[in-house]
Protein backbone atom coordinates (compact mmCIF):
# COMPACT_ATOMS: atom_id res chain seq x y z
CA UNK A 1 0.00 0.00 0.00
CA UNK A 2 1.35 3.42 -0.96
CA UNK A 3 1.71 6.14 1.67
CA UNK A 4 0.93 9.69 0.64
CA UNK A 5 -0.06 13.20 1.64
CA UNK A 6 -2.91 15.41 0.49
CA UNK A 7 -3.75 19.02 -0.10
CA UNK A 8 -5.76 18.44 3.11
CA UNK A 9 -2.57 17.57 4.99
CA UNK A 10 -1.77 21.27 4.63
CA UNK A 11 -5.26 22.77 4.67
CA UNK A 12 -4.27 26.09 6.26
CA UNK A 13 -1.26 26.51 3.99
CA UNK A 14 -3.32 25.89 0.86
CA UNK A 15 -5.93 28.31 2.16
CA UNK A 16 -9.04 28.14 4.32
CA UNK A 17 -11.74 30.53 3.02
CA UNK A 18 -11.58 33.74 5.03
CA UNK A 19 -8.12 32.89 6.36
CA UNK A 20 -5.91 32.70 3.29
CA UNK A 21 -2.12 33.05 3.62
CA UNK A 22 -0.33 35.77 1.67
CA UNK A 23 1.31 33.11 -0.50
CA UNK A 24 -0.95 30.04 -0.58
CA UNK A 25 0.75 26.76 -1.35
CA UNK A 26 0.12 25.52 -4.88
CA UNK A 27 0.29 22.05 -6.40
CA UNK A 28 4.03 22.25 -7.12
CA UNK A 29 4.77 23.14 -3.51
CA UNK A 30 2.80 20.08 -2.46
CA UNK A 31 4.81 17.87 -4.81
CA UNK A 32 7.98 19.25 -3.24
CA UNK A 33 6.61 18.50 0.25
CA UNK A 34 5.74 14.94 -0.76
CA UNK A 35 9.27 14.43 -2.06
CA UNK A 36 10.75 16.02 1.07
CA UNK A 37 8.75 13.66 3.30
CA UNK A 38 9.71 10.66 1.20
CA UNK A 39 6.16 9.46 0.53
CA UNK A 40 4.90 7.69 -2.57
CA UNK A 41 1.98 9.81 -3.70
CA UNK A 42 0.14 13.11 -3.50
CA UNK A 43 -3.64 13.41 -3.53
CA UNK A 44 -4.84 16.82 -4.70
CA UNK A 45 -8.34 17.38 -3.42
CA UNK A 46 -11.12 19.92 -3.82
CA UNK A 47 -9.41 22.64 -1.76
CA UNK A 48 -7.07 23.03 -4.75
CA UNK A 49 -9.56 22.53 -7.62
CA UNK A 50 -7.88 20.92 -10.61
CA UNK A 51 -10.76 21.70 -12.98
CA UNK A 52 -9.93 25.42 -12.63
CA UNK A 53 -6.40 24.83 -13.94
CA UNK A 54 -5.68 24.96 -17.67
CA UNK A 55 -4.00 22.08 -19.49
CA UNK A 56 -0.59 23.76 -19.45
CA UNK A 57 -0.67 24.00 -15.67
CA UNK A 58 -1.86 20.42 -15.30
CA UNK A 59 0.92 19.16 -17.55
CA UNK A 60 3.47 21.13 -15.54
CA UNK A 61 2.17 19.38 -12.42
CA UNK A 62 2.42 16.01 -14.12
CA UNK A 63 6.00 16.68 -15.22
CA UNK A 64 7.15 17.92 -11.80
CA UNK A 65 5.58 14.91 -10.06
CA UNK A 66 7.29 12.54 -12.49
CA UNK A 67 10.64 14.24 -11.88
CA UNK A 68 10.16 13.90 -8.12
CA UNK A 69 9.00 10.28 -8.34
CA UNK A 70 5.60 11.12 -6.85
CA UNK A 71 2.41 9.44 -8.07
CA UNK A 72 -0.63 11.71 -8.34
CA UNK A 73 -4.16 11.02 -7.17
CA UNK A 74 -7.04 13.25 -8.20
CA UNK A 75 -9.79 14.42 -5.85
CA UNK A 76 -12.91 16.53 -6.24
CA UNK A 77 -16.30 17.35 -4.78
CA UNK A 78 -19.83 18.06 -6.10
CA UNK A 79 -20.37 14.82 -8.02
CA UNK A 80 -22.72 15.93 -10.74
CA UNK A 81 -22.64 13.93 -13.97
CA UNK A 82 -20.76 16.70 -15.76
CA UNK A 83 -18.22 17.19 -12.96
CA UNK A 84 -17.60 13.46 -12.74
CA UNK A 85 -16.82 13.22 -16.45
CA UNK A 86 -14.60 16.32 -16.33
CA UNK A 87 -12.56 14.87 -13.51
CA UNK A 88 -12.24 11.54 -15.27
CA UNK A 89 -10.50 13.45 -18.06
CA UNK A 90 -8.18 15.11 -15.53
CA UNK A 91 -7.45 11.82 -13.77
CA UNK A 92 -6.56 10.20 -17.07
CA UNK A 93 -4.31 13.12 -18.01
CA UNK A 94 -2.46 12.90 -14.68
CA UNK A 95 -2.27 9.08 -14.68
CA UNK A 96 -4.28 8.91 -11.47
CA UNK A 97 -5.45 5.33 -10.79
CA UNK A 98 -8.34 6.54 -8.64
CA UNK A 99 -10.73 9.47 -8.59
CA UNK A 100 -11.68 10.40 -5.02
CA UNK A 101 -15.00 12.24 -4.86
CA UNK A 102 -17.05 13.89 -2.13
CA UNK A 103 -20.65 13.75 -3.32
CA UNK A 104 -22.03 17.03 -2.00
CA UNK A 105 -21.30 20.54 -3.20
CA UNK A 106 -22.84 24.01 -3.05
CA UNK A 107 -26.60 23.59 -3.49
CA UNK A 108 -26.03 19.94 -4.43
CA UNK A 109 -27.06 17.18 -2.01
CA UNK A 110 -28.60 14.36 -4.04
CA UNK A 111 -30.31 11.36 -2.48
CA UNK A 112 -28.92 7.83 -2.72
CA UNK A 113 -31.00 6.92 -5.77
CA UNK A 114 -29.83 10.03 -7.63
CA UNK A 115 -26.19 9.40 -6.76
CA UNK A 116 -26.44 5.79 -7.86
CA UNK A 117 -27.84 6.89 -11.20
CA UNK A 118 -25.00 9.36 -11.73
CA UNK A 119 -22.41 6.73 -10.88
CA UNK A 120 -23.94 4.02 -13.06
CA UNK A 121 -24.03 6.39 -16.02
CA UNK A 122 -20.27 6.95 -15.59
CA UNK A 123 -19.33 3.26 -15.26
CA UNK A 124 -18.58 2.76 -18.98
CA UNK A 125 -16.12 5.68 -18.88
CA UNK A 126 -14.54 4.45 -15.66
CA UNK A 127 -14.01 1.01 -17.14
CA UNK A 128 -12.80 2.30 -20.50
CA UNK A 129 -10.22 4.60 -18.87
CA UNK A 130 -9.21 2.09 -16.21
CA UNK A 131 -9.90 4.53 -13.36
CA UNK A 132 -11.57 3.56 -10.08
CA UNK A 133 -14.07 5.93 -8.47
CA UNK A 134 -13.48 6.25 -4.71
CA UNK A 135 -16.52 7.88 -3.08
CA UNK A 136 -15.59 9.45 0.25
CA UNK A 137 -17.75 8.88 3.31
CA UNK A 138 -18.80 12.34 4.40
CA UNK A 139 -21.09 13.46 7.18
CA UNK A 140 -24.51 13.58 5.47
CA UNK A 141 -24.94 9.95 4.46
CA UNK A 142 -24.42 6.87 6.59
CA UNK A 143 -22.33 3.79 5.86
CA UNK A 144 -25.30 1.70 4.69
CA UNK A 145 -26.16 4.38 2.17
CA UNK A 146 -22.62 4.52 0.79
CA UNK A 147 -22.73 0.74 0.55
CA UNK A 148 -26.00 0.93 -1.39
CA UNK A 149 -24.40 3.36 -3.87
CA UNK A 150 -21.34 1.16 -4.42
CA UNK A 151 -23.32 -2.05 -4.77
CA UNK A 152 -25.92 -0.31 -6.93
CA UNK A 153 -23.23 0.70 -9.41
CA UNK A 154 -22.67 -2.97 -10.29
CA UNK A 155 -19.04 -2.30 -11.15
CA UNK A 156 -15.69 -3.27 -9.66
CA UNK A 157 -14.52 0.22 -10.66
CA UNK A 158 -16.68 1.87 -7.98
CA UNK A 159 -15.68 1.81 -4.33
CA UNK A 160 -14.91 3.90 -1.27
CA UNK A 161 -12.42 6.47 -0.03
CA UNK A 162 -12.62 5.58 3.66
CA UNK A 163 -12.09 8.60 5.90
CA UNK A 164 -11.42 7.67 9.49
CA UNK A 165 -13.28 10.56 11.14
CA UNK A 166 -15.82 12.16 8.76
CA UNK A 167 -18.72 9.85 9.61
CA UNK A 168 -18.74 10.98 13.23
CA UNK A 169 -20.74 13.89 11.81
CA UNK A 170 -23.39 11.37 10.79
CA UNK A 171 -23.41 9.76 14.23
CA UNK A 172 -21.32 6.74 13.24
CA UNK A 173 -18.10 5.52 14.77
CA UNK A 174 -15.01 3.96 13.23
CA UNK A 175 -16.06 0.35 13.86
CA UNK A 176 -19.35 0.84 12.01
CA UNK A 177 -17.95 2.52 8.91
CA UNK A 178 -14.99 0.18 8.70
CA UNK A 179 -17.14 -2.94 9.02
CA UNK A 180 -19.44 -1.80 6.24
CA UNK A 181 -17.00 -0.12 3.89
CA UNK A 182 -13.52 -1.64 4.31
CA UNK A 183 -14.16 -4.47 1.79
CA UNK A 184 -14.94 -1.84 -0.87
CA UNK A 185 -12.18 0.64 0.02
CA UNK A 186 -9.77 1.79 -2.68
CA UNK A 187 -8.17 4.58 -0.65
CA UNK A 188 -7.80 5.28 3.08
CA UNK A 189 -7.67 8.73 4.66
CA UNK A 190 -5.62 8.54 7.85
CA UNK A 191 -6.85 11.32 10.11
CA UNK A 192 -5.86 11.19 13.78
CA UNK A 193 -8.25 12.61 16.37
CA UNK A 194 -9.01 12.97 20.05
CA UNK A 195 -12.40 13.30 21.75
CA UNK A 196 -12.46 15.45 24.87
CA UNK A 197 -15.36 16.34 27.15
CA UNK A 198 -16.04 20.02 27.78
CA UNK A 199 -15.22 21.27 31.31
CA UNK A 200 -18.96 21.84 31.93
CA UNK A 201 -19.47 18.12 31.08
CA UNK A 202 -22.19 18.85 28.52
CA UNK A 203 -20.78 17.75 25.19
CA UNK A 204 -17.53 16.84 23.50
CA UNK A 205 -14.96 18.36 21.18
CA UNK A 206 -13.37 16.31 18.40
CA UNK A 207 -9.99 17.66 17.30
CA UNK A 208 -7.08 16.50 15.23
CA UNK A 209 -3.71 15.32 16.50
CA UNK A 210 -0.48 14.04 14.93
CA UNK A 211 -0.86 10.37 14.01
CA UNK A 212 -0.11 8.13 16.97
CA UNK A 213 -1.03 10.78 19.54
CA UNK A 214 -4.78 10.31 19.54
CA UNK A 215 -7.49 7.65 19.61
CA UNK A 216 -7.44 6.36 16.01
CA UNK A 217 -7.33 2.53 15.99
CA UNK A 218 -5.15 2.55 12.90
CA UNK A 219 -3.65 -0.94 13.26
CA UNK A 220 -7.14 -2.45 13.43
CA UNK A 221 -8.38 -0.40 10.47
CA UNK A 222 -5.45 -1.47 8.31
CA UNK A 223 -6.10 -5.11 9.20
CA UNK A 224 -9.69 -4.81 7.95
CA UNK A 225 -8.76 -3.44 4.54
CA UNK A 226 -8.68 -5.79 1.60
CA UNK A 227 -6.32 -5.88 -1.39
CA UNK A 228 -8.42 -3.28 -3.21
CA UNK A 229 -6.98 -0.52 -1.01
CA UNK A 230 -3.81 0.63 -2.73
CA UNK A 231 -3.06 3.93 -0.97
CA UNK A 232 -3.23 5.55 2.46
CA UNK A 233 -3.28 9.34 2.55
CA UNK A 234 -2.47 11.49 5.57
CA UNK A 235 -4.98 14.24 6.26
CA UNK A 236 -5.03 16.52 9.27
CA UNK A 237 -7.53 18.51 11.29
CA UNK A 238 -5.09 21.03 12.74
CA UNK A 239 -6.62 23.30 15.43
CA UNK A 240 -5.67 26.94 14.77
CA UNK A 241 -3.18 28.90 16.83
CA UNK A 242 -3.37 32.63 17.59
CA UNK A 243 -1.85 33.55 14.20
CA UNK A 244 -2.06 31.95 10.79
CA UNK A 245 1.71 31.74 10.59
CA UNK A 246 1.87 29.70 13.80
CA UNK A 247 -0.99 27.52 12.59
CA UNK A 248 0.83 26.78 9.34
CA UNK A 249 4.03 25.97 11.22
CA UNK A 250 2.08 23.61 13.48
CA UNK A 251 0.46 21.95 10.48
CA UNK A 252 3.85 21.40 8.86
CA UNK A 253 5.30 20.00 12.08
CA UNK A 254 2.36 17.62 12.51
CA UNK A 255 2.87 16.31 8.97
CA UNK A 256 6.53 15.54 9.70
CA UNK A 257 5.66 13.84 13.00
CA UNK A 258 2.83 11.84 11.44
CA UNK A 259 4.74 10.58 8.42
CA UNK A 260 7.70 9.63 10.62
CA UNK A 261 5.35 7.65 12.88
CA UNK A 262 3.59 5.96 9.97
CA UNK A 263 6.86 4.95 8.34
CA UNK A 264 8.27 3.61 11.60
CA UNK A 265 5.19 1.56 12.47
CA UNK A 266 3.23 0.69 9.34
CA UNK A 267 4.87 1.63 6.05
CA UNK A 268 8.47 0.43 6.16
Amino acid sequence: MKLGISSYTYTWSVGVPGSEPKKPWDELMLVNKAAELGVDCLQIADNLPLHLMDEKRLLALKQRAAEAGIDLEVGARCMTADMLLRYLEIAELLNSPILRFVIDGPDFAPNVEEVTGIVRSAVPELEKRGIRLAIENHDRLQAREFLDIVQGSQSEHVGICLDSVNSMGAGEGIETITTFLAPYTFNLHIKEFIVERHPHMMGFTIEGRPVGQGQLPLAWMLEQLGPRCQSAILESWTPPEETLEKTMAKETDWAVQSIKYLKSNYFQ
